[in-house]
């Protein structure tokens, strides 16, 4: 797994394209509102310090379509607001547009991943990931990290996902959904 699209390039966003770039990712992110990518390029060139700014900078490439965004790939993070609406309306244009291996991983409190993946062509390869906001946003490293599947999902899927985390310096654990 080497490419990551990221949806959305609100605080989260702009944290995690900062954080897998650092962790030698290539990075598409994702916005629809220019002057969030516009954010997001002052960000990353503002934390990304000299000797970094080739390296890690040069593997985030700011987009403004999604489709631009999953055409390469493997694992695929969205960071539209926990709320059913929101969260389907994106699996459902992640799904069609990205290729059929790209994982999907969906960071929720309150929503089911069993109930999201099902609205998906590929539930196993669909993964939750519960964790303190404080610990999404970098301020908490080193924090732990649930990753949660359903019984459907791939042993491949929830491995990539836990090693994404593992390199972003998470300590990641796999549960399964109950029901």
């Amino acid at each position: 797994m080497t490419t990551i699209a990221i949806i959305g390039a609100g605080p989260l966003g702009r944290w995690l394209a900062l954080a897998a770039a650092r962790a030698g990712f290539s990075v598409f992110l994702e916005d629809v509102m220019p002057s969030n990518l516009h954010h997001a390029q002052e960000y990353l060139r503002r934390q990304l310090s000299p000797p970094q700014t080739a390296s890690a900078h040069d593997r985030v490439t700011f987009v403004s379509t999604v489709e631009d965004a999953v055409r390469e790939a493997d694992l695929v993070i969205d960071c539209v607001p926990d709320e059913l609406e929101s969260k389907l309306e994106i699996l459902w244009l992640l799904d069609r547009m990205a290729p059929p291996r790209t994982i999907i991983a969906t960071p929720t409190a309150a929503l089911s991943i069993a109930d999201l993946a099902a609205c998906t062509y590929r539930p196993d390869k669909c993964i939750a990931i519960a964790a303190d906001p404080r610990a999404l946003s970098g301020q908490m490293p080193g924090s732990a990290i649930r990753l949660v599947t359903i019984a459907r999902t791939a042993p491949e899927a929830a491995a990539c996902v836990e090693s994404f985390w593992r390199r972003l310096g998470f300590v990641p654990t796999l549960e399964q959904a109950s029901g």
